[in-house]
């Protein structure tokens, strides 16, 4: 009779969702997802909660597999010494393997006032007390959403649409992941909504006040609500257990997501730092490492040698309030191309991969082992990325901006 092997995993995201369910194909293996929340976060959705058309959570017996046994709490520190993790409500959860996918949030602030006066969006939590204060708004106050990545234009198209007086504050590019033509049709859109978007190195924001939003030009502009969706930050879980990391606090992987410090510690998601080459926040990159950061214990319990990252991009899509939505095609390098799909089709794909997320997790669930996009091919890129941070070559750090 085979030995039974306890997998523990951190966060119950898109990565962790992914990683347990398919740690489930082996019959001598038992799964622990530890997640502060009863239920799944569909974080791609957080601006349809703060827009009012979405609840943006899926109920775990939709996404996770029978057998998995949740425990709803909070890691609190990682005793890799003792192979346990220990619980902000007390008690410890021993493990084989640990998978560590806690995932990612707002960053702290730097700006003088946006701590106080600004309202996060990278949490369910901050959604959740940000739509509040929104509905208690009149409906002619003027709402500033800074920050021009996804998270920005997609919350300041549903706040539009919604009939709200938006001012979207790029704080240099609207859309820099974006081709130049994806960027004049979000444009277009945002412009046809009443968007007021402001972009250009003057319109970095320098302070934000109870009512209003300074820029570096100078410009005081008028805010009674202002939504920060700047930069973002992992959780220090791996830093307050002692284990390596990158400036962010990233655990630092090789490149079959096993920690440098520990091989029966694996990461998958936005709080993994493979090689010091971190991929794109996006589901696109975190369920593919969920498979391979399962993939991996699994070749590990088995005796076999784990396989290394293949990461494969194609796109990046966005919503434009519920009628339109752009799909950004991109190389597997993850460089935007000239392709894009907008307009209601847009919107259209945009919905179904939002809809897709949940299938993919869900037939994982149903079928462990089923899941593929993880062997893709990403293409050469990578490998050249690697060779040139080994040799010290100084475009390594630029190169690093396209994954």
């Amino acid at each position: 009779m085979n030995e039974n092997t306890d997998v523990v995993v951190i966060g119950g995201g898109y990565a962790g969702v992914m990683a347990a369910n398919r740690l489930t194909q082996r019959g001598d293996v038992t799964v622990t997802l530890v997640n502060p929340r009863p239920d799944f976060v569909h974080r791609i959705r957080l601006h349809q909660l703060v827009g009012g058309t979405d609840t943006a959570v899926v109920d775990y017996r939709e996404v996770l597999a029978e057998g998995i046994r949740l425990v709803v709490d909070s890691v609190t520190r990682i005793d890799s010494a003792g192979r346990a993790v220990e619980l902000a409500g007390g008690g410890t959860v021993g493990y084989d393997y640990l998978v560590y996918a806690v995932g990612s949030g707002s960053a702290d602030p730097s700006v003088p006032g946006a701590a106080e006066f600004a309202h996060p969006l990278g949490t369910f939590e901050e959604a959740g007390r940000l739509r509040p204060i929104l509905d208690a708004a009149p409906a002619t106050a003027a709402v500033t959403v800074v920050g021009a990545g996804p998270t920005g234009i997609e919350t300041a198209a549903e706040l539009s649409e919604a009939g709200r007086a938006v001012t979207l504050v790029c704080g240099g590019e609207l859309g820099p992941y974006l081709h130049p033509r994806g960027r004049r049709s979000v444009a277009q859109r945002l412009a046809r909504l009443g968007v007021t978007v402001l972009d250009g190195p003057g319109t970095k924001v320098t302070a934000v006040t109870r009512d209003a939003v300074r820029l570096a030009d100078g410009r005081t502009l008028s805010s009674e609500v202002t939504i920060w969706t700047v930069g973002f930050g992992v959780p220090d879980l791996a830093v307050r257990s002692g284990l390596s990391t990158d400036a962010l606090g990233r655990l630092l992987t090789d490149e079959t997501l096993t920690s440098v410090d520990d091989e029966r510690i694996i990461a998958a998601g936005d709080s993994a730092a493979p090689s010091g080459l971190p991929l794109r926040m996006s589901c696109q990159a975190a369920m593919p490492m969920g498979a391979r950061a399962a993939d991996t214990v699994l070749a590990r319990i088995a005796g076999d040698r784990p396989e290394t990252l293949n990461q494969s991009f194609a796109a990046q899509c966005i919503s434009l309030g519920r009628a339109d939505g752009i799909f950004q095609f991109a190389n597997r390098a993850d460089v935007a191309v000239w392709f894009n799909i907008d307009g209601r089709l847009g919107a259209k794909l945009k919905e179904a991969v939002c809809k897709g997320v949940v299938k993919h997790l869900a037939d994982e669930a149903a079928k462990p082992g089923g899941y593929r996009l993880h062997r893709v091919s990403g293409g050469a890129t990578r490998q050249r990325l690697l060779q040139a941070e080994q040799a010290g070559q100084a475009e390594a750090p630029v190169a690093v901006a396209a994954l």
